[in-house]
C-alpha cells in the first residue's frame, strides 16, 4: 500500500504535447505539480525566483522537455521580459498554474503597509501578470487551463493574517471574473484551496506542531502533502474539466465545508 506522498495515478497520458508554465515550481506544490504533468506527457517550463534544478531533473527523467526561469514574477518589467521566453519554449503555452506566494503571520497592529503592499504582490499581482503573459498564446489555440492557488483559511478563522487571507481572498474574485472573460476563447480558470500542508514552506512558517493540529480538524486526520493536489491540479488543467471553470476548490482533508 503506497503512502499519501506517493501516490500517484497511473494514467499517463492525459497531458500529451501539453505546454505547462508552473509557478514557485523549484519546491513543494510547485515541484510535485511539474513532476505529475510530465508523467502525464506535458513539457515544463519551470518559474521560481530559487534555482528548480531538481525539477528539470524529474521533468526530463520523466521523458519529457523542461527549462527553468528566474524571476521576480510580482515585478511587472520583469514578467514583460520572460514573456517572450516562455512562449519561445515551444511557441505556445497551453497550461498555467500560479503557485507561487507567501504566507507570513503578523500580528495586524504590528503590520505595516509595505509589508501589506508585498504579501498582495506576491498573491496576487503575479497572477495577473502571469495571465497576462501567456492568455494570449492560449486564445490564439483555442485551449487553455488557468489553475491559481488560493487558501482553505478563507473558510477559518485565523488570527494575524488578515494581509494573507486578504490576498487569497481576492485570488477567488480574481479567479471567477477571469473565468468569465477567457471562457469564449475555451480557456478555463479554476483555483484551488489547499490545507497547511508538510512542504518545505509549511514546515517552515506554519511548523510541525501546527500542522498536526490542523491535521487533528480534518475529517482525514493526516497531515497533508504536495501529493494530495497534483491529482487535482492536473485534472484541472486537463481535457475532462472543459466544463468546469470560475470554481475554488478545497482540497483540505475535509476541514473545510461549502
Amino acid at each position: 500500500m503506497p503512502t499519501p506522498s506517493t501516490q500517484v495515478s497511473s494514467t499517463p497520458a492525459s497531458h500529451t504535447g501539453r505546454v505547462a508554465v508552473v509557478t514557485g515550481a523549484a519546491g513543494g506544490f510547485g515541484h510535485a505539480i511539474c513532476h505529475e504533468l510530465a508523467r502525464r506527457g506535458a513539457d515544463i517550463i519551470a518559474v521560481d525566483l530559487n534555482p528548480a534544478d531538481h525539477t528539470v531533473e524529474v521533468v526530463e527523467e520523466a521523458g519529457h522537455k523542461a527549462v527553468q526561469f528566474r524571476a521576480d514574477i510580482s515585478d511587472p518589467e520583469q514578467v514583460a521580459a520572460l514573456a517572450p521566453e516562455l512562449l519561445g519554449f515551444a511557441g505556445r503555452v497551453d497550461i498555467l498554474v500560479n503557485n507561487a506566494g507567501v504566507f507570513p503571520f503578523k500580528n495586524v497592529f504590528e503590520l505595516d503597509f509595505a509589508q501589506w503592499k508585498r504579501t498582495q504582490e506576491i498573491n496576487v499581482d503575479s497572477q495577473f501578470l502571469m495571465a497576462k503573459a501567456v492568455m494570449g498564446s492560449m486564445r490564439d489555440n483555442g485551449w487553455g487551463r488557468i489553475v491559481n492557488l488560493a487558501s482553505n483559511s478563507l473558510g477559518l478563522a485565523v488570527p494575524d493574517m488578515v494581509h494573507y487571507m486578504a490576498s487569497k481572498g481576492a485570488v477567488v474574485g480574481f479567479t471567477r471574473a477571469l473565468a468569465s472573460d477567457l471562457a469564449p476563447h475555451g480557456i478555463t480558470v479554476n483555483a484551488i484551496s489547499p490545507s497547511a500542508s508538510r512542504t518545505p514552506g509549511g514546515q517552515e512558517f506554519i511548523g510541525e506542531d501546527m500542522l498536526r493540529t490542523v491535521a487533528g480538524m480534518q475529517a482525514i486526520k493526516r497531515v497533508g502533502t504536495a501529493a494530495d493536489i497534483v491529482g487535482l491540479a492536473c485534472f484541472l488543467t486537463g481535457d475532462d474539466c472543459a466544463f468546469i471553470t470560475g470554481q475554488t476548490i478545497v482540497a483540505d482533508g475535509g476541514l473545510v465545508r461549502h
